[in-house]
């Protein structure tokens, strides 16, 4: 587990990071998103030990990386955006390096064997790194992060240079990464979180505005509870039999289409859910549903509504939610 507490960083009269504070749990996959400038690379930096906070803590599995440091290092697994590779060295010259750094007590031959094969660098075993494509420079920067088999993986733009096939290896390996550690996953690419993470903490201004589900963020972010279906049917009974559904405030025919098909806009009361009696209502009367879609914010929605200058702060809400529980 990676517990963040009241953390602040300060620059001179600047704060890079003001009093965050949020948890990774164990077997979690957490999101960790920020615009250039906003203190999710220092926060980071703290995390892995790299720079010192001001003031609060960073805990991994609850020792103090600034008070021991040598300690909380040894469950950390860290691929920064530029792997930190010796290019002159073979991948397994360089692996062996790692392993003798981290003094590592796995059996050496069969524990980098298995990494090796985890993130699919076998056959580049023997060469140098300088010779090797920048996806393959980036899978052997993750397995250095994995010799030791740390607790804790910090990555950092983890799949930058690989091609989509490798992309969809590697999110599907940190997936199962995920399964029995703790994973911090710092990216650029919002499909990418949207596709691995379990939750996204959204840092702006060096301020945490956001720590939850996608789902959740989506729900709490729109002002639209509205729905848009397509439904086969005479469009005058169909509005009269939408309407008439207990939580629907408007309703109206936004397009006629041929063969009776129209599509609707449906605007509902605040966490109403009419999905499942709107299907009932047009089965009962032999009308189709043909399409039904919802206005649920995508993650990049979530992103530039955080972090575009209208001072969102979803936090205060959640621990309220948490302590009504």
């Amino acid at each position: 587990m990676i517990e963040v507490v009241n953390l602040t960083k300060r620059y001179g009269d600047k704060k890079a990071v003001n009093n965050i504070s949020f948890k990774a749990e164990d077997g979690e996959v957490l999101g960790f998103l920020g615009p250039n400038g906003a203190g999710k690379s220092t926060t980071m930096n703290i995390l892995t030990g790299y720079i010192s906070c001001t003031d609060g803590k960073a805990l991994i599995d609850g020792i103090d990386i600034l008070e021991e440091p040598v300690k909380a290092k040894k469950l950390i697994g860290y691929l920064p955006e530029i792997p930190p590779l010796y290019v002159d060295m073979t991948v397994k010259e360089y692996l062996y390096f790692i392993y003798d750094l981290k003094k590592c007590k796995l059996p050496k031959i069969s524990h980098l064997k298995d990494i090796c094969q985890l993130v699919k660098i076998e056959n580049v075993y023997n060469r140098m790194i300088k010779n090797l494509s920048k996806g393959y420079r980036q899978r052997v920067g993750l397995a250095q992060a994995l010799v030791g088999n740390p607790k804790t993986l910090i990555l950092d733009e983890p799949t930058v240079g690989l091609d989509p096939n490798q992309i969809i290896e590697i999110r599907t390996l940190i997936k199962k990464l995920g399964k029995n550690h703790t994973v911090i996953l710092s990216s650029h690419i919002l499909s990418e979180v949207q596709a691995v993470c379990d939750r996204v903490v959204v840092i702006n201004e060096g301020k945490i505005v956001a720590n939850d589900t996608e789902e959740n963020l989506s729900q709490k972010l729109s002002n639209e509870h509205k729905l848009t279906a397509k439904i086969e049917g005479e469009s005058e009974k169909v509005l009269r039999a939408i309407k008439s559904i207990k939580g629907v405030i408007t309703a109206e025919c936004t397009m006629q289409h041929k063969n009776g098909v129209g599509t609707y806009s449906i605007e509902a009361s605040e966490k109403t859910d009419i999905r499942k009696e709107l299907f009932t209502r047009i089965a009962k009367n032999g009308w189709y549903l043909l399409e039904m879609k919802t206005s649920e914010l995508s993650l990049e929605d979530i992103f530039l509504k955080l972090t575009m200058g209208e001072h969102i702060d979803l936090t205060e809400s959640d621990e309220e939610e948490e302590a009504e529980d």
